[in-house]
């Protein structure tokens, strides 16, 4: 049996992203399929995973091989608070229950890769503090965040993602070029066999589109 690269992106999809933004992400995310589908390398080992949060939590897609993935578009409600916390105590238990971990007869699924895009700041800040820590501790090879427009707060992500990147708008072409290197990210994680832990820096660097957060 082949060795998996887990990869789990987490979607902002509350009121405010409404329009354009969800717009982009969903053809940003049409975008990152379709060129993961053209790799070998990623056809081979990566199992994509993609889960949104508003006032809700939904996985709208389990963890699934690439040429087996089928993406619904994202529909964010009217309105209404932003369960980042929320989504992130959903992730940590699908983490213990997804990855095949390390034993005498199996070397197990390459540390998993964490995307987390917001426009906002979690609603539930005390819940999200508190997953925000307990995250740091599991193996993830990299957790990389991102702020996308105004009003997004990129003091939060600062507490468990690294690197963070920051989007001055959340029109298509910033989201483009977000999936764009999301894509690349993840391509070079399953050609480099998957990333050690806090190999974040190992990855492409992003286009002139996207900021670093220092």
């Amino acid at each position: 049996m082949n060795r998996k690269l887990p990869v789990y992106l987490l979607i902002d999809s509350s009121g405010s992203m409404n329009g354009e933004p969800i717009i982009s992400v969903n053809e940003g995310l049409r975008a990152l399929l379709s060129a993961l589908r053209q790799d070998p390398y990623a056809l081979e080992t990566v199992m994509l995973s993609v889960i949104t949060f508003d006032r809700d939590v939904k996985e709208i897609l389990p963890l699934t091989a690439v040429e087996d993935v089928q993406l619904d578009d994202i529909v964010p409600p009217i309105s209404g608070p932003t369960h980042l916390g929320e989504a992130l105590e959903y992730l940590i238990a699908r983490y213990h229950t997804d990855i095949n971990r390390k034993s005498k007869s199996s070397k197990g699924d390459f540390s998993p890769m964490l995307f987390v895009m917001t426009d906002g700041k979690p609603s539930d800040l005390q819940l999200f503090n508190e997953k925000a820590q307990e995250i740091k501790q599991l193996n993830f090879a990299s957790i990389i965040g991102c702020v996308a427009g105004p009003k997004a707060k990129k003091e939060e992500l600062l507490k468990f993602a690294d690197p963070v990147v920051s989007l001055e708008s959340n029109d298509s072409s910033s989201f483009s070029a977000f999936f764009k290197w999301v894509s690349d990210s993840i391509t070079a994680g399953s050609r480099s066999g998957g990333l050690e832990v806090g190999g974040a820096n190992k990855l492409p660097p992003p286009p002139a589109e996207i900021n670093i957060v220092i």
